[in-house]
């Protein structure tokens, strides 16, 4: 999986957050969402614009990011 196909990072969208690309919806709201407990597909009812591999795609990114 190659998360910069569905994550991006524009400094005039979401002040520069990583987003999933075509939305405003940030990485950060997708893990939070995961992080307390929510499966993957209640994320994707309460997100009908997300798709899983773009929720696949955001848990990429974080995991490269404490990579370091």
């Amino acid at each position: 999986m190659n998360w910069r196909n569905y994550i991006s990072v524009d400094p005039a969208v979401c002040h520069g957050q990583a987003c999933i690309r075509g939305t405003r919806i940030t990485v950060s709201v997708v893990l939070d969402n995961l992080a307390v407990g929510l499966d993957l597909d209640e994320v994707l009812r309460s997100y009908p614009s997300l798709h899983r591999e773009a929720v696949q795609a955001a848990i990429a990114y974080a995991a490269d990011l404490t990579k370091g």
